[in-house]
């Protein structure tokens, strides 16, 4: 399994994969705009220029998008987002993180799997303190979260969806 950054070779696969959260009615986390945007090459591009302060768009923080690829047939089995720092938003309600798996890949362990590779990801990127929320009714992202050294802070009610938020941390060492 590894982490990367999208691109133009996984074009056909990005698109399969938002079809399959769009119809499984997934909340498509750490995906960004991919619920609103259709074509893969404008989600990708939307990527690149995500990650850096120049040409983040306005009001979003900088994120770093991966795909989950599983190597033994360079499929797509998940989305991991990075976010840099917080805003307003991301401080209260989201986190640093948001990652999916694709619903035909569910309950085969590669949610643990990302967040551990992306917590080595955050590390490597100077952030040691991760914080990453779920929706409390989602007991598999939970468990994924307390795998990988979560402790829960707090529940807070999201004020656009109404959803209530669990609030999870995650002290990675330093060295």
């Amino acid at each position: 399994m590894k982490f990367i950054e999208p691109s133009i070779e996984y074009k056909e696969q990005i698109r399969a994969y938002r079809q399959e959260l769009l119809d499984c009615g997934s909340s498509m986390d750490g995906t960004g705009p991919l619920r609103r945007i259709e074509d893969p090459k404008e989600w990708i591009e939307y990527c690149a220029n995500g990650k850096n302060e120049e040409t983040v768009p306005e009001g979003m923080v900088p994120a770093t998008q991966y795909i989950f690829v599983r190597e033994s047939d360079n499929k797509i089995v998940g989305m991991f987002q990075i976010r840099h720092y917080f805003n307003d938003f991301l401080e209260k309600y989201a986190g640093h993180i948001g990652y999916s798996v694709a619903p035909s890949e569910r309950r085969k362990g590669y949610a643990t799997q990302m967040l551990q590779i992306g917590l080595t990801k955050c590390k490597e990127m100077g952030i040691h303190k991760v914080l990453i929320a779920c929706i409390d009714t989602n007991e598999a992202s939970r468990r994924t979260i307390l795998k990988n050294g979560g402790v829960y802070e707090s529940t807070v009610q999201e004020p656009h969806k109404g959803a209530n938020l669990q609030r999870y941390w995650i002290e990675l060492p330093e060295k």
